[in-house]
């Protein structure tokens, strides 16, 4: 009978750490949320639309770095919503163009608190030093995999 492969343990992985962490950062940021009726979604294509002047769908797409599917149903959520509304574009009347409405714009400053209080509830054991740390090595990671696409999940 051949000898089991060495298997490592699923706790000695780094990325197993990180999903953990993750996973329960973004699960309470969704439930904080779920209670303005939004999802973690929505909220980053709102957030990627705010101050902005009224933008192509394309151009909002590779900004997020989604797919302009991905835009489209996001803003026909929104629409429906009436927190995004979708206009024809000045200059090319057949180009589209998104931007928030008023209720739209209101709220993304609610969120964006929720959004620092649950990083401040969940990184409070982190010194400040250790906070930054933490952050400019993630950072690092994503300059260095030239990850792009904004985590909406």
């Amino acid at each position: 009978m051949p000898a089991n492969p060495s298997v490592s343990d699923l706790t000695s992985h780094l990325g197993y750490w990180l999903r953990m962490v993750s996973n329960h950062v973004s699960h309470a940021f969704a439930v904080k949320l779920a209670g303005e009726d939004v999802t973690v979604a929505e909220w980053s294509f709102m957030r990627a639309l705010y101050g902005r002047e009224p933008t192509p769908p394309s151009r909002l797409a590779e900004a997020m770095g989604m797919t302009k599917g991905a835009i489209t149903k996001l803003a026909d959520r929104l629409i429906a919503k009436s927190l995004v509304t979708r206009a024809a574009n000045a200059n090319d009347g057949r180009a589209q163009t998104l931007v928030l409405t008023v209720r739209g714009a209101a709220l993304v400053p609610k969120l964006a608190a929720l959004a620092d209080g649950n990083d401040a509830e969940f990184f409070e054991c982190l010194t400040g030093a250790e906070r930054a740390l933490l952050e400019r090595l993630l950072m690092r990671m994503v300059e260095h995999h030239r990850l792009g696409a904004t985590p909406v999940e």
